[in-house]
């Protein structure tokens, strides 16, 4: 905008010194050329009485007089009977003219003549010329300097309005420049960003609407925060009163596995208190080994696929995957995922996870089942659902997914199921370039428990079939039809 501003300045004076500078230079010539021919016309009409009564030889005194103080002009007078007195010049056209007693100037490229007939001769045989050159030297001279005067007074102008419009252009981009730079701030969460009201009217009502605004989401922001805070808190009692329900259970196994999933419950409870308590900042640092949180949510899922006879495939590369997003945020991401195979497909509908890296860092994340797949309508749209559901699942992954830098997508796995692909963003920093050998070999380890794991692929990747064997016996089977249908 300040270029801008300038640039249209600039242009506007140019303008304007180009009308006013032309016809200033052209009036400057025309003006020293006429004075030229005036001082010349006067100086033959001096001669004029002169040549009607001084006889040729005192004549021819005062012309070549004339002629030696004034060597710019040089005069020549033709008598009636053909002799030239002063400066030797050629009889023109224009000079027999003048000898029939009109007075002219006659301009050519050479310079221009200045005729004056002179009538009364004694003897009364004719009329004299008086001839006064101009040459074109003496009719310009001064012009080029007066001109280079001119040029060096409209580039002075031209550069004080460049001055004036640079310190007009920031005067008017300074407060738009530092609105912009609140409205950045404000677009990456530092909710105590406030713009300077400085500048023009518009500018000043555009800053304290922005300051309005910024404060406005600031308070509906907290007043959120406080509200989930609230109601989260409230769960504690029922949970409390859960916890007290599992210790009275008499079997070890039943109380051990009711209160770790209270205790899971109160965990989440409280990392949402703190969450909702915690102000808005960039996610820039948040990082995580993405095969060992889904190795570990797969393994979670396990005993509630082989108790609802699933077959269950998982497959991930070699090493640890780097994934811009929370380890609590991902495992929550695939627990939506998985708790809509479970709640959405039939029992023993067989399903896979699969683990992959992206081309440009990060890593995609795939479910798929052999359910009846989603109905036409987008099911990630927040609160929309027809299976009874609150509809959130699949919004709040989307969000997790995006705020990584990533997608998450719709679609049918190769057996007409649904199929949900999680594109995860990469690190904010290089990765240290350490590996993990531990965590890496997981899946393999815990293959084992439902089937023989699979072969390492031609990708790095290595698939174990987990879970129940189906209804034919073989585990394998549904883990096989689901891996064809898993986008690379």
């Amino acid at each position: 905008m300040r270029f801008r501003v300038i640039l249209l300045v600039v242009a506007t004076s140019s303008l304007v010194l180009v009308s006013f500078l032309v016809p200033l230079a052209l009036v400057l010539r025309n003006f020293t050329a006429d004075r030229a021919v005036s001082a010349a016309t006067s100086q033959a009409q001096h001669l004029a009485p002169l040549v009607a009564t001084l006889p040729t030889s005192t004549l021819q005194s005062v012309v070549d007089q004339q002629n030696a103080e004034n060597t710019g002009s040089p005069v020549t007078v033709f008598l009636p009977d053909g002799q030239e007195i002063g400066q030797p010049a050629p009889r023109s056209a224009a000079v027999g003219q003048a000898a029939g007693g009109r007075s002219l100037t006659a301009v050519g490229p050479a310079g221009a003549e200045i005729l004056v007939a002179v009538q009364g001769l004694p003897g009364g045989n004719g009329n004299a010329v008086i001839r006064t050159f101009v040459p074109s030297s003496v009719l310009r001279q001064g012009v080029a300097r007066a001109w280079l005067l001119l040029g060096g007074l409209g580039l002075g102008l031209l550069a004080l309005s460049v001055v004036v419009a640079d310190q007009l252009a920031r005067s008017l981009v300074r407060p738009i420049s530092d609105l912009a730079r609140a409205a950045d701030l404000l677009a990456t969460g530092d909710l105590t960003a406030r713009a300077t009201v400085a500048g023009p009217p518009e500018v000043r009502r555009a800053g304290t609407g922005l300051n309005r605004l910024a404060a406005r989401i600031g308070d509906l922001l907290a007043r959120e925060r406080e509200t989930v805070a609230d109601l989260s808190h409230r769960l504690r009692t029922p949970l409390t009163a859960l916890r007290i329900d599992a210790e009275s259970l008499r079997d070890p196994g039943e109380m051990a596995q009711l209160s770790a999933d209270v205790e899971a419950v109160e965990r989440t409870v409280s990392e949402i208190i703190r969450e909702a308590r915690r102000p808005t900042v960039g996610g820039a640092g948040a990082t995580c080994d993405a095969a060992a949180v889904i190795a570990e949510r797969a393994a979670f899922w396990l005993p509630l696929a082989e108790d609802q006879d699933r077959s269950m495939m998982a497959e991930a590369p070699r090493g640890p995957v780097l994934v811009h997003v929370s380890g609590d945020d991902l495992a929550a991401c695939a627990d939506i995922l998985l708790e809509n195979v479970f709640s959405h497909t039939p029992e023993g509908s067989a399903f896979g996870v699969r683990l992959s890296r992206r081309a440009g860092g990060g890593a995609w994340l795939v479910v798929a089942d052999d359910g009846p797949g989603f109905p036409d309508a987008d099911p990630t749209q927040r609160g929309l659902s027809s299976g009874g559901s609150t509809g959130l699942g699949l919004d709040i992954a989307r969000r997790i997914a995006e705020a990584s830098g990533g997608t998450l997508t719709i679609g049918r796995s190769a057996s007409g199921g649904g199929a949900v692909t999680v594109g995860l963003g990469p690190p904010a920093r290089p990765a240290d370039g350490r590996r993990h050998p531990r965590r890496g070999g997981q899946w393999a380890e815990r293959g084992r428990r439902g089937g023989a794991p699979g072969e390492w692929a031609d990708d790095g990747t290595r698939g174990a079939c987990w879970g129940a064997r189906g209804p034919t016996g073989d585990a394998g089977a549904g883990a096989g039809r689901l891996s064809a249908g898993f986008p690379s």
